[in-house]
């Protein structure tokens, strides 16, 4: 059988359900960033992973088709994860994994992605997050209004996680397909289009 890439996945969702999903690695990003090849490819969105801005300060060159950073800095904070368009909007969004099975946890979000998040609706965009339970193996869409509200409440000492149930009801779920793999566009088209 020819895999994608070449590369057999033992280790995905479509595998038996027996099987122990507990070391099964934090995959969320590939998942996306394999969707987003299919959406590229099939001519439905351009939407990327931002990469994050590091400063190289120290490269070690054994030889010259070895080289090996050795000291690099990030240069600012990164906002999202990802970015692009979809029929004429701008999309930004992070994608966060939790093996909490009770609550997403609102320390794996940060307040300059927050702030951006908020300024991109401001300005007309589509912000959301995509939230995977490792430990469920379920996967969520959760808009960003969703999340503010969580994010403002524990600023004046309210909850510091988002329950399990909340996303779940306000959230949507996204099933694991082999492609895409993530079809997060399925919601943004009942949501927005």
């Amino acid at each position: 059988m020819k895999y994608p890439h070449g590369v057999r996945r033992s280790n995905s969702f479509a595998s038996s359900r027996n099987q122990s999903y507990s070391n099964r690695g934090m995959t969320l990003e590939e998942d996306i960033n394999l969707t987003n090849e299919y959406y590229l490819t099939m001519n439905l969105a351009v939407i990327h992973k931002k990469p994050t801005p590091v400063q190289i300060v120290n490269v070690n060159y054994p030889k010259r088709s070895a080289a090996v950073i050795t000291e690099a800095y990030f240069q600012q904070a990164s906002t999202t994860d990802y970015n692009g368009v979809y029929r004429g909007k701008y999309i930004d969004f992070e994608a966060k994994e939790t093996r909490s099975t009770t609550s997403f946890p609102l320390a794996n979000v940060h307040e300059h992605q927050v702030r951006h998040m908020k300024s991109v609706i401001k300005h007309g965009g589509i912000s959301f997050m995509i939230i995977r339970f490792t430990n469920l193996q379920e996967t969520y869409f959760y808009g960003a209004n969703n999340l503010f509200q969580y994010w403002d409440d524990q600023q004046v000492g309210g909850r510091k996680s988002i329950p399990y149930d909340e996303i779940k009801s306000t959230g949507y779920f996204i099933p694991f397909k082999y492609q895409p793999r993530v079809p997060y566009l399925d919601i943004l088209n009942k949501l927005y289009f």
